[in-house]
């Protein structure tokens, strides 16, 4: 049973940056691929970023392709979710999670392929 733990929510103007962890324990860290999803209020849960589980290869959604970076070292079992050039439609609860994602399945961007959640962590910006 993997365990994951979101930090780096806030509250950011726009134009800035935030940086988002989540620390995973209870499991075999670097064989899972990461993702990250969010949810704003009244809409979908929504795909961000996903990466594989060496850190190779990395996936975003077009709506925050060259704002956002992910990333993942596995020494510390943590993935990273970089946020620069914020913007107020980025507002929501932002959630990782793990999944063993294999190669035929890349990239993982559908919330099904992922087994174990975070929490989340809220993510606010104002305009």
């Amino acid at each position: 049973q993997v365990q994951l733990v979101e930090s780096g929510g806030g509250l950011v103007q726009a134009g800035g940056s935030l940086r988002l962890s989540c620390a995973a324990s209870g499991g075999t860290f670097s064989v899972y691929g990461m993702g990250w999803f969010r949810q704003a209020p009244g809409k979908e849960r929504e795909f961000v970023a996903t990466i594989s589980w060496s850190g190779g290869r990395t996936y975003y959604a077009d709506s925050v392709k060259g704002r956002f970076t992910i990333s993942r070292d596995n020494a510390k079992n943590t993935v990273y979710l970089q946020m620069n050039s914020l913007k107020p439609e980025d507002t929501a609860v932002y959630s990782c999670a793990a999944g063993v994602v294999y190669h035929s399945s890349w990239p993982a961007q559908a919330a099904t392929q992922y087994n174990y959640w975070g929490q989340g962590t809220q993510v606010t910006v104002s305009s």
